[in-house]
């Protein structure tokens, strides 16, 4: 069978396959499946050897479309190279559609390729909560895995503490115990959401995973909506390849717009992507020149904020947990009460008109807890709005003089120093520091989603104190007019 022959059939089990899916279903089971231009980009980027044979696992392998594209370039690359194929599938459901797939890829040369279908649970059965499930270990594995978070209590997040990693996501549990089976040397190459790599929520399956694999290479799809558009999927997805026990000297980051468009690709040293002796080992992707450019800019920036004496912290202010003490209107013994809506062009507005309450009225010990004493306050969007052009949207807050303690609402990260104001010259150098082009494109290259945790604040870069003060003073505060000047220096 030709090997177009081969993907164009795999293409169509996977339509038939989606198209029969239970939508309810499917969100319960994270199934989005891999468009056949996708698994060709993804297939494209495992290292083949020239003769031999090599196992390869296809985990949550969906109708099969992954181990197509990869028998494909087989078939044309490697007249010489034999391979075994276990895949994988959970819902029996798509059992058929992946078994006929497999069959195909086998029929196209059997002295060449055995294959495998087992239907069962990758998560549960491998770490012995199910069906036994003893797998060999494989040289490449490649991958799709399923979408979706795993409850703290949850059986799956329980078990993967067991196995040895805690994760929060279903796609972190398959890449970890993926990577388990591999063999020394083996190649894990998957798409997933690019949400690992940053963030306190991933941090211990980061350093599982970087501890385990080198990456070699990473490619970043600049559009959110297109790469699995027909499951509605809103992330910024990547693919990236790695090797078990591998150097770490260089890796080829790669981009476009989407799985369709041309792609750019760049080699950069490994520490511009994982920084050795970061503790939260972070994975940045400096994927162009100005990347790096920005990289570089913002490592010279002299202090960190624990050298600035400044702290930053989430809102303390659950406004779910505290309905008893939020007020719409004015009344005595309540205080200002801040929301992520109150942040406008680098000022926080108060009060504000915008569907939320503006007032907190203590009425125990543990509300109080939450205020802090009035004063100079920088606040940064714990989530930017998809429309917005920032992601990092930070503003002042100015003391009233008339309340003595001010609520920030969860939502938001504060700075303060030791939970109290700063002086105005530095808060309004802080709020134009983080609101400034400069932090906003490093911020993106670590960052693929619209949440800023505090954790992501504290690892920037930050000017000098004298600079942050001349930066106040000037009295700028949008990005435009930051910009604009030459403050974004040394000092």
């Amino acid at each position: 069978m030709a090997r177009t022959a081969l993907l164009e059939q795999a293409e169509r089990e996977r339509v038939a396959a989606l198209g029969s899916l239970n939508s309810d279903t499917r969100s319960e089971l994270g199934q989005y499946f891999t468009p056949a231009t996708v698994a060709n980009l993804i297939s494209s980027m495992v290292f083949l050897p020239e003769s031999g044979k090599i196992r390869i696992l296809d985990p949550g392998a969906g109708s099969g479309i992954l181990s197509a594209a990869l028998v494909q370039r087989i078939v044309s690359e490697r007249p010489d190279l034999h391979a075994e194929i276990v895949a994988i599938e959970k819902d029996p459901s798509v059992i058929p559609h992946l078994q006929r797939v497999v069959r195909t890829c086998e029929n196209v040369d059997r002295q060449r390729f055995n294959t495998m279908v087992i239907n069962a649970d990758f998560l549960l059965d491998s770490v012995g909560l199910g069906a036994t499930l003893e797998l060999d270990s494989f040289d490449v594995v490649i991958q799709n895995p399923p979408y979706g978070k795993l409850g703290v209590s949850s059986q799956a997040r329980k078990a993967m503490r067991a196995f040895g990693v805690d994760v929060p996501n279903l796609y972190a549990a398959f890449l970890a115990l993926s990577v388990n089976l591999l063999a020394d040397n083996g190649q894990l190459v998957a798409i997933t959401p690019r949400s690992f790599c940053n963030g306190p929520y991933f941090q211990e399956f980061r350093k599982y995973l970087l501890n385990s694999i080198s990456l070699n290479r990473i490619h970043i799809f600049d559009s959110r909506s297109s790469v699995f558009a027909e499951g509605g999927v809103l992330q910024e997805n990547i693919i990236f390849a790695g090797v078990r026990n591998g150097e770490r000297k260089t890796v080829e980051l790669s981009e476009s717009q989407d799985h369709t468009s041309q792609i750019t690709s760049n080699t950069v040293a490994y520490s511009q992507v994982v920084r050795p002796g970061d503790p939260h080992q972070f994975v940045r992707l400096v994927s162009s020149d100005a990347d790096t450019e920005t990289a570089e800019q913002m490592a010279l920036q002299p202090c960190t904020l624990s050298d600035l004496g400044i702290q930053v912290s989430t809102g303390r202010v659950v406004d779910f947990r505290s309905k008893h003490a939020l007020r719409n209107t004015a009344i005595p013994g309540a205080h200002p009460l801040v929301y992520p809506g109150n942040l406008r062009s680098g000022e926080v507005k108060w009060p504000l008109e915008i569907k939320k309450p503006q007032w907190f009225l203590p009425e125990n010990e543990t509300d109080k807890s939450l205020l802090l004493p009035d004063g100079w306050y920088v606040a940064v969007k714990r989530f930017s709005a998809k429309e917005e052009k920032r992601r990092i949207v930070a503003a002042t807050w100015t003391p009233t003089e008339k309340y003595p303690h001010i609520a920030f609402e969860n939502h938001l990260n504060v700075y303060h120093i030791n939970a109290r104001g700063l002086d105005a010259e530095l808060a309004k150098g802080l709020t134009a520091w983080l609101n400034s082009s400069l932090v906003d494109k490093y911020f993106r290259t670590f960052s693929g989603h619209t949440q800023v945790n505090a954790t992501d604040l504290r690892t920037l870069r930050y000017p000098s104190e004298t600079t942050l003060r001349l930066l106040g003073r000037s009295g700028v505060t949008c990005a435009d007019e930051i910009d604009s000047k030459s403050w974004l220096v040394a000092a």
